[in-house]
């Protein structure tokens, strides 16, 4: 008889949803952590970044409300004390995580766990057994090995914890990260410089809204310098000196790797019992998330399917249906939505333009820009864009993307449709709110025209 039906390694999102999920169905089930519940969104990723874009964005609110009849008021900035406030909502989430396992009757385990076995672990000293193991230990930051004194830079880990905001910041990466954390620097007015290793910002996300995206930042002020890597940094007194592959050279107060995320799977003991890894070094999985050993399976980061919280609760929903209730459940990882909290956000769900045209014989476009009605009496030189890609054939619409204030809220609506196959005949049968922005994507009409290489 085996110790348990069911352990979690590793309690991030992911895990702790699938041994809740599991122990409601009778199973005896227990989790291992080596660090707080909660995992990397809520101890340090999607929460407390979310929390500082917020924070960030009130510097422009104060200076923007002087054009709607406000008077200026004499305001300081305190990063400590915001630093303070987010960690006591932290500290609560991770109660909260702690009790939703108690009530689930999940038993913790606080230590690092290592697979001694297909149906077995080493945690403690101690050797544990179960009939499935499931891997859900997240991902971590990737920093690259070949720069000189990369000690001396931090990651998204240490972003939010430092002990006073840095006057000047250079970040290395153009992902989501990169540009979320850019942004909440400047807005709390950091001097920043992004050392971009491509030609643009965003790869993967449709080129329209990653060309706009750099427009608005730059705007604001961030110094965006593309084909740029950081070659080296080294200590000058108090400050650092960054100087990229190409000798560039900034002097900053911090220095910051986004270049990436990679799984954690290092010194679990997958592959001692028998679990693959692929190219990247995550675990290897078929689309009901089992992994080469037939009773040990894995959800989240640490498979690098999509590495998104709201993904790995649904794989481990998936995980718990096909397991413990007998109904064998696949993720459609096609109609994903996403969302960058850059300022401006962006929303985005289905095919960019570039993915449409290699599957599909025939798109239209159909796109957006203008200034936000805020912005007219603001003054400020912001420009939003919204884009809808549609099949030119059945008319179905593949993809939206928005690029503004609101994105992620306004995207997320508009994922229900296109998950249910709506076709632009239908969006354009749907009446608008008027004034928003969201209704532009109700009322565009007019194709772009075929670009050259299409005719």
């Amino acid at each position: 008889m085996a110790d348990f039906d069911l352990i979690v390694i590793g309690a991030g999102s992911g895990g702790v949803r699938a041994s809740r999920m599991a122990a409601k169905t009778g199973a005896k089930v227990a989790i291992v952590e080596a660090d707080e519940v909660g995992g990397t969104c809520v101890l340090r990723g999607c929460i407390p970044k979310k929390l500082l874009v917020y924070a960030s964005r009130f510097a422009e609110d104060f200076e923007d409300a002087h054009a709607f009849g406000w008077d200026e008021a004499e305001l300081k900035f305190d990063w400590r004390r915001l630093i303070t406030d987010k960690d006591k909502e932290i500290a609560r989430l991770n109660r909260v995580y702690l009790n939703l396992l108690r009530e689930a009757g999940v038993e913790l385990i606080e230590g690092r766990a290592r697979l001694t076995g297909a149906h077995s672990i080493g945690v403690n000293g101690k050797t544990l057994t179960a009939e499935t193991i499931l891997i859900a230990t997240g991902s971590r930051p990737q920093v690259p090995q070949k720069c000189v004194g990369r000690e001396l830079a931090i990651t998204s880990n240490e972003a939010f914890h430092l002990e006073s905001l840095p006057n000047r910041i250079v970040i290395a990466g153009a992902g989501y990260i990169a540009v979320e954390i850019a942004g909440i620097f400047n807005g709390m007015g950091s001097r920043v410089t992004m050392l971009v290793r491509g030609d643009q910002l965003l790869r993967g996300f449709d080129d329209d809204l990653r060309l706009v995206l750099r427009e608005q930042m730059m705007l604001k002020g961030i110094d965006v310098r593309t084909a740029k890597r950081i070659a080296e940094i080294r200590r000058n007194g108090d400050a650092l000196i960054v100087e990229s592959d190409e000798g560039d050279l900034v002097e900053a107060d911090a220095a910051m790797f986004a270049t990436g995320r990679v799984p954690n799977t290092e010194g679990l003991g997958l592959q001692e019992a028998g679990v693959a890894l692929d190219a990247s070094g995550a675990v290897a999985v078929d689309e009901y998330s089992r992994t080469s050993v037939p009773n040990i399976y894995a959800v989240g980061d640490v498979t690098a399917r999509k590495m998104l919280t709201p993904v790995a609760i649904a794989e481990a929903m998936a995980f718990v249906e096909t397991v413990f209730r007998g109904n064998p459940k696949r993720i459609d990882y096609r109609l994903v939505p996403a969302a960058v909290f850059s300022q401006p956000p962006i929303g985005t769900v289905g095919l960019t333009e570039m993915q449409a045209r290699k599957q599909f014989r025939k798109i239209d476009i159909y796109c957006s820009r203008f200034r936000p009605l805020k912005h007219t009496l603001s003054g400020r030189e912001v420009r939003s864009l919204m884009k809808l890609v549609v099949d030119g054939e059945t008319d179905r619409v593949l993809g939206c993307h928005m690029v503004g204030d609101d994105a992620p809220e306004i995207v997320q609506g508009l994922a229900i449709a296109l998950t249910c196959g709506a076709t632009k005949a239908q969006f354009d049968a749907t009446i608008g709110i008027h004034p928003t922005a969201a209704e532009e994507f109700v009322t565009m009409r007019e194709k772009l025209p075929e670009p050259v290489e299409a005719m």
